[in-house]
């Protein structure tokens, strides 16, 4: 099951988006990040990284 990004806690680091062993994680407005569920391979490693925790399975 793919990843999804809770906006509303994100705080814009980047650091999900850098750790993305496919790429699938892009800079939206705010600097909020998204997740592009058809490409997302379910790996876990945003979901790791993030500082906030805001990132889970859907």
């Amino acid at each position: 099951m793919p990843r999804r990004i809770i906006k509303s806690d994100c705080v814009g680091c980047g650091t999900c988006q850098r750790v993305c062993i496919i790429g699938c994680i892009t800079e939206e407005k705010a600097r909020k990040r998204t997740i592009n569920e058809s490409a997302c391979v379910d790996c876990g490693a945003c979901e790791l990284a993030c500082p906030k925790k805001c990132i889970s399975q859907k």
